[in-house]
């Protein structure tokens, strides 16, 4: 091997191990004396909505700054539904499974249905949906308010256009609404068979978020809801909740870096290609993997002998184990991964 692997620790853990894109770290540096209002009415937050809403597509859209991905899902669905409605989430969602109760803490019923490599369809909801309606009990019943989807999924995966498209048939069909988790949505916009855009998006959802924390920056969500009366009052309910920043130029700041020039739709384009080189080499030394993920997460199932071995120079985050003596592990790169790494993690993968 090239390299001293006895002394140096690889993380491929997670998406948001770095600090921030150094492009938005030198504009928190260039703003930092300023003095701008509160709560993210700041003329940097709004040109950063202004950005968004173009890139969008939507120039009439309500586009607020939340801290992370938990605060911005709780805050959605617990804004937009009514007190009797849960929300329609495949099993293996974010919100059903990584975010220790926070839906149900806010007062709302997570309604689980089984998911095939991460994704839900449009003849599982409206199933679902069509059983909760002739249900002659339904009135003693949590009602469908809501699907939550993640794109791309908690495996990796993608939903195309026409999935997408089924599913806000059905949603709208049935007066409920259609909700994205966009944590990674860059690594999604960059991977190369994706074929939902931006716009898409925000003519097929009522709300969804673009993710920063994972994608760039400090820390920071953007939640778009293209039609405002979808959250009435959305300020003020996220306000209530302790949600709102008190310095919000430094989430808008991060989010105009990120949109003034289209650095969002390709900062994940590093990350997605790495993920790539990873995945070949697996396939190369025989090591099976069970999701076909073509985003920045890239999934092994190998023998724990293997993993003991591994393990000791590699930062992994653990996934499942489907038997004794195997283990599913998971590869994450970002949009801050180097080349240079990603070389020797692939010695030590041929190791």
């Amino acid at each position: 091997m090239t390299r001293d692997a006895d002394t140096r620790t690889l993380s491929f853990a997670s998406d948001y191990l770095e600090g921030a894109h150094p492009a938005i770290l030198d504009r928190l540096v260039q703003t930092n004396m300023e003095q701008t209002p509160g709560y993210g009415t700041d003329a940097h937050s709004e040109q950063a909505r202004e950005l968004i809403r173009a890139a969008c597509g939507v120039p009439q859209a309500e586009v607020r700054f939340l801290v992370g991905g938990t605060q911005a899902n709780a805050c959605v669905i617990g804004c937009a539904l009514r007190p009797w409605q849960g929300v329609v989430a495949a099993s293996t969602g974010h919100v059903s499974a990584h975010e220790a109760g926070a839906i149900e803490f806010g007062g709302h019923k997570v309604m689980e249905l089984p998911a095939v490599n991460g994704k839900i369809d449009a003849a599982q909801v409206e199933a679902y949906v069509n059983r909760w309606e002739n249900d002659d009990n339904r009135d003693h019943m949590v009602m469908p308010g809501m699907v939550y989807v993640s794109q791309p999924t908690e495996y990796g995966t993608l939903y195309t256009r026409d999935e997408l498209e089924g599913l806000s048939r059905v949603c709208h069909d049935h007066d409920m609404l259609l909700y994205v988790d966009g944590a990674r949505l860059a690594y999604a916009l960059a991977a190369p068979n994706n074929d939902v855009t931006l716009p898409d998006l925000a003519r097929l959802c009522d709300a969804f978020y673009l993710g920063g924390t994972k994608c760039g920056c400090l820390f920071g969500e953007a939640v778009v809801v293209p039609d405002p009366t979808t959250i009435p009052h959305f300020f003020t309910q996220i306000k209530q909740r302790g949600a709102l920043l008190a310095k919000g130029r430094i989430a808008g700041i991060q989010f105009e870096v990120l949109f003034e020039d289209g650095l969002y739709e390709r900062i994940g384009a590093m990350a997605v290609q790495e993920a790539a080189r990873i995945r070949k080499r697996l396939e190369a030394c025989g090591l099976t993997q069970p999701i076909e993920s073509p985003t920045n997460q890239v999934f092994v199932l190998a023998e724990d002998a293997w993993l003991a071995r591994f393990g000791q120079h590699v930062e992994y985050s653990f996934w499942e184990k489907p038997d004794a003596g195997h283990t599913v592990i998971r590869l994450a790169t970002s949009w801050a991964t180097r080349g240079e790494d990603v070389d020797a993690l692939l010695e030590l993968i041929d190791a």
